[in-house]
Formats: C-alpha cells, structure tokens, sequence
C-alpha cells in the first residue's frame, strides 16, 4: 500500500490547506494529468512484472526478500528436469551422446516456480512393498509397460503398477538371474557390497540384490522411455539419472566391487575403447565386471565381441566364464599391468592424472594409475559390514584421516539419535525410505542410519575436497555434485533432505563468496522432495533465519531448534516439512 499511496495525485486544495473554489475537489492541471498517466504505466509495468502467471520465471530475490509465495509451475512442468531437458539437448552435437549429458540452463534462465504433483499423486508406498508396486497415478506413463511387459519389467493392474522383477536378458526374474551369477560371482559372502549397474531399466536387478546386503547404484539417461529412473526411484530403489557419453561418470576412482551391463547397449569398444577405460577407472581391484546381452556372442557382432575380449586381456582381466549371452571377468588386485603390448595403443595417463577427479571432466584414452591397490581391493579391503566403521588405507591419506573418521563417525551417531528422540525425524519408520545428503563429507550419518530402512545418496560438493572414496571405502554409495546447479533426478524422488552448513554448498572456497543464492538451493531441494517429505538442515542462526525465508515461501512448514548440547549451541537445526498442495482443477 504503500508504494500505491505515493503514485496518488495530490489534492491541491485539502492538502496545501486552501480554501479556494471546491474545497476538497480534485484540481487537475495539464501537467497533472499528464503526471498520472505516467504513474499509472509504472504501476501496470510493476503489476506485471512482479505478478508472475503460473509457470513463469520469477525473480528469486525479489520472491525471497518480498517473502511472497513462489507460483506453482504449469502442469506441464510435472517432471521437470532442468539439465536434462530435450527442448535445450536437441540442439546439441550427437557426437559420443554429447547432447543425453547434462546441459543446465545458465543462472537466471530457469522458471523460478514450484513444480506440482501430477493429478491423482498419492504419498508413496511405502518400503518394502513399494519394490513390487507403486502407485499408477504417480507417474501415469505406461510405455514401459506396454513395450517390456512381455519381459517382465512392468505391468498395470487397476490403480498400481506391479514389477514382476524381470529385465530384457532376465525376463524369468532378477531373483533366478542372481542365483545364476552368483556361481561365479561371490555375491552373497559380504565379499561385495557396492554395485554399478549401466542401462538399468527399472533397476530389478539392484533392487532384487539388497536382501543380500549389496547396494547397486543403477543409472540411466532420459530416454524414449522416459520414466525408468523415475520408476526405480519411486519403488525405493538407488538410483540416478545418467549417460555415459563424453565425461567421466560422477564417482570416483576404484570405487565399485562390481559394474553390469545387463543388454545397457553402451559401445564399450567404440572410440579407441574409452566406455571399457572408463569402467576400469571405476572399478575395484579385484573387482568384477559383468556384461550380459551384446555384443557377448551375439549374432552380427562377432567383431565387438572380439575386440572386447582382446582389451580386457590387454587390461589383464582374467575371464571367469561366457554363460550363454553373459561374460564375467575379474579385475587384477595388483597395479595395472600396462604399459604392454596391445592392439589399440592404450597406455598408462601422465603422474599428473587424478583418477578422482570426475565432475565435468573429459574422459581420457589413457588407464588411471591404481594408488593403494592393494590395501583397497576386494578381498583386502574388510568385509561388510565390518568396513563401515573402519578407516580404509584410502582415509588415511588425508591429514590425521584415521582420528577425522573415529570422530566424524561417533559425531553422527549422537546427531542421528537426537533427529529421532528430540526432533521427531521420522527415520526408521515406513514414513522415510529415499535420502540424500547433500554434504556427506565422509559418509558418518548414512553410517549411523544404517540399521534403519533406508539408503542414503551420499553427495560430496565437486568445490570440496574429494572424499567420496573414503564413502565407497565404507559400502556406501554416491556422487559429486555441485548444488549451484540442478541434481539429476526427477521431481519427488526423496523422501528426507539433509544439509550440513548450506552456507558452504553456495560459497566459493577460496574468496568466500557466494556462488549462488540460497533461494535456488532451496527451490532445487523442493523440486526433488516428496510431498510431506523433511529437510533438515543446519547452519549458523543467521542462515537459518534465512534458510527459514526461504522455507515459508516455497511453502514448507517451519520449526527451528537449537543443536544438539554437543555442539556448543553455535548452530540451529530447522526442520521443514513439504506441504501437499495440488494444482486447482481447471
């Protein structure tokens, strides 16, 4: 009102104290009226500037300081993925799948605005039964199940989707498929406990291996069918949206007991064979490698399947067996074996090489150097579960590793226990399945809640240092990320949200300066949580004030507590909970 009352014209008479002719009338000059047309084409320039339409980008200061509550986006936008949308990736070059990668759209570029449930959503089923069936209207797209059904990926069957377990190279079960590996895999000896399955479907097969203790991260892109990500991730599977095309997978080195490819099509053999370098930068010594469908004696690639056997030779692999369509070998426990003689003049990288390194980051056609080789292969490195409360050799190249470890691990215990007991964070209950954690450093709350029905997507900022080996080293699972930026996954994929010092995921190591706002990490944070799902986050008062703003206006409800008495009382904990609001029915 106040911006209003100031655009009033002036009444001459009532305000200069004069009598005059009409007293209190309005007296209009020329200039007067010419005034008030000025003002009023500002007032209707504002007006339409400032009042979003739904769907529209909205200034995220101006949303966040005016305290006004960001507009719901157009229905069309249900499934929003900002860095993988094929409106900006048509545009882009083919070459080695450049345009499936991520391409996020430049800061200031994307709606501002909350993204709607589809028409009918429902709060999710809940684990375990959401690994058979989940809710049809919650993504009501039935290609999948139209094109695979026969396969038993997935079926309708009234309001549900069911998943049969099945998958193009198993289309009897994942469950009778895993029997069948684990002849020559040891899948169900704690020997292996983190998985990379490429091309996964639906993600049965990573599903169907957590009753044996193992966590698969599966990954695929957005694809024609669109949803596959989405489905494993609604059924409470790990999962991730992905494409091996021109960069380095976001993980790091050494880091997986085994890679699949079940029928995942990834020319592992085209240009100079840099898809197969890649798994081996990623896979353990003494790991396994699995790739069941083409070009494994497949009818018309004799030629790639040749030529597949011959660099896995030239990597030293040893082959354990060719079962039909499906191949295994096992990964060396010493350093690589090159330099040696080979047909594709693969040689070792440069001493200048981190192998770790992997946000954003070109792949290389040259095999990384295997540091602590032995100390972290499979069958050197302990079992599960005892590898998750043991510092691995990869901790204890960091500075006092060892004790940062003990005292991060026994930090978050405490932490984890005062969310249940005194600020009715509902882990361990069906209420909370999906969890990221947005700063994981070195894994110590997926560590702590780990007797709890969940998994934990440990992500570690690509600006901070690079401890994700240390989580691996654990059998826990993640990724690099760098929050300036949308996460790859679909809308409402998260059930629980956990931030440690926000403030750190925006700021600039080196300048303190912020890189982003705090508005956009908490708009990407609703875009990614479940209605009724929790945030929690954590930081200094003066943020959380912020971080409280924030909350209000992207329509979360708000309570912020003090930190646990181990903590000094120098952070505040606010806990928010996502409204379940629906678009108006037009």
């Amino acid at each position: 009102m106040g911006l209003l009352s100031s655009l009033r014209p002036h009444r001459r008479g009532a305000l200069s104290g004069g009598g005059g002719g009409g007293g209190g009338q309005w007296q209009w000059s020329f200039l007067d009226a010419v005034w008030a047309v000025f003002l009023l084409a500002v007032v209707i320039f504002l007006a339409l500037v400032f009042t979003p339409r739904r769907g529209e980008p909205l200034s995220a200061s101006s949303s966040a300081l005016a305290g006004a509550t960001v507009p719901p986006c157009a229905a069309s936008e249900v499934d929003l993925l900002p860095c993988e949308d094929p409106r900006r990736s048509s545009r882009l070059s083919r070459e080695m799948n450049y345009y499936r990668e991520r391409h996020c759209p430049a800061r200031g570029e994307a709606p501002v605005c909350l993204v709607p449930p589809p028409r009918g959503y429902r709060v999710p089923v809940p684990w375990p039964e959401s690994l058979h069936k989940i809710w049809h209207d919650n993504m009501p797209y039935g290609k999948i199940a139209e094109r695979k059904g026969h396969q038993g990926w997935m079926k309708q069957e009234g309001s549900y989707f069911i998943f049969p377990g099945g998958g193009t190279m198993f289309p009897d079960g994942a469950e009778q498929y895993i029997e069948k590996l684990a002849q020559y895999v040891p899948l169900k000896s704690g020997l292996l406990r983190t998985g990379l399955d490429m091309g996964c479907g639906v993600a049965s097969f990573g599903g169907f291996l957590l009753k044996e203790n193992i966590l698969t991260l599966s990954f695929a892109p957005r694809d024609s069918h669109k949803s596959q990500i989405q489905f494993a991730l609604e059924r409470g599977i790990p999962a991730f949206l992905l494409m091996l095309g021109t960069r380095r997978l976001p993980f790091p080195a050494q880091s997986f007991d085994f890679v699949h490819c079940s029928r995942c099509l990834i020319p592992f053999m085209a240009y100079n064979g840099s898809y197969l370098i890649e798994v081996d930068r990623l896979l353990r010594p003494g790991g396994y490698l699995i790739i069941s469908g083409p070009p494994v004696q497949w009818k018309k690639q004799e030629k790639e399947w040749a030529e597949l056997q011959e660099m896995a030779l030239a990597f030293c692999y040893k082959l354990i067996t060719v079962d039909g369509n499906t191949a295994i070998w096992k990964k060396p426990t010493e350093a690589s074996c090159l330099p040696n003689q080979n047909g594709f003049n693969i040689d070792l990288c440069s001493t200048d090489d981190d192998p770790d390194q992997a946000w954003y980051f070109k792949l290389k056609k040259c095999v990384s150097k295997v540091s602590l080789a032995d100390e972290i292969a499979v069958g050197s490195i302990l079992k599960w579960p005892d590898r998750l409360s043991k510092p691995s050799a990869r901790a204890s190249l960091m500075d006092n590793g060892a004790n940062l470890f003990e005292l991060d691990t026994q930090k978050w215990v405490k932490r984890v226990s005062f969310y249940k007991k005194s600020l009715g964070v509902k882990l361990g209950t069906a209420k909370i399945r999906n969890v990221m954690d947005m700063n994981a450093y070195l894994g110590g709350l997926a560590a702590a809640a780990v007797s709890d029905p969940v998994w934990v997507m440990n992500v570690v900022p690509a600006q901070k240092p690079l401890t994700l080996g240390v989580i691996y080293d654990r059998g826990l699972i993640g990724v690099y990320h760098d929050w300036c930026e949308p996460f790859s996954t679909y809308p409402r994929t998260y059930d629980l949200i956990h931030a440690d010092r926000i403030n750190s995921l925006i700021r600039d190591p080196i300048s303190g300066k912020s890189r982003c706002d705090l508005f956009d990490v908490m708009l990407e944070m609703d875009r990614i949580l479940r209605p009724e799902g929790i945030a929690v986050v954590r930081d200094s008062p003066d943020v959380i004030d912020k971080a409280a703003q924030v909350a209000q206006s992207i329509r979360w409800t708000v309570q912020v507590h003090d930190s646990e008495p181990e903590s000094g009382g120098t952070e505040k904990i606010l806990v928010a909970t996502k409204t379940f609001w629906k678009l108006p029915l037009t």
